[in-house]
Parts: C-alpha cells; structure tokens; sequence
C-alpha cells in the first residue's frame, strides 16, 4: 500500500481549513466537518462574537497540528495508523 503521507501532511498544513486531507486520507465525513465548520459555522460564530478570533485560531490550527503528526510519523506506522487502521482525528 502507497503511503498518503507527505501529500496528506502538506496538504494539511498548507490548506488544512478545507479539509482536503481528511479526502486523500478517505475520511469524507471528517472533511466535510472541515468544510462545514469553516464556511457554515464560522462565519455565523465571527458575527456573534463581533470577530473573536479564538475559534478561528483553534480550528485552524487543528489541521496543522495534524500535518507535523502525520509528516513525523515513519510511511510504515502512517499506513498502519491511518490507512489500515483508519485512525480520523490525531
């Protein structure tokens, strides 16, 4: 099995708002949660709170968090973890 795991850890701190890594990975509900949070809950989240950057940042940041796990991960324990054992979040 072809590891996913420099293009899913690029992706995922590069444009990781979008979810995009979570659809490499075939976590199609956990990429439309990315999608869904970014462009539905957020901005309704920013209006309410006059801006308060902290749920952005947070959201945000997720992804990158998940980009440096997945590029420190060796290609044997990233396909083991997140392709066989198909581990969605962290």
């Amino acid at each position: 099995m072809e590891s996913k795991r420099i293009i899913s850890g690029i992706t995922a701190i590069l444009v990781g708002y979008l979810g995009i890594h979570k659809f490499i990975l075939g976590y199609n509900k956990e990429g439309i949660i990315y999608l869904v949070s970014n462009f539905v809950l957020l901005p309704g989240i920013s209006f309410v709170t006059c801006g308060f950057g902290g749920v952005l940042f947070a959201i945000n940041l997720i992804p990158i968090i998940e980009g440096i796990i997945y590029l420190t991960k060796s290609d044997d324990e990233f396909i083991n973890t997140y392709q066989v054992n198909k581990k969605p979040w962290f």
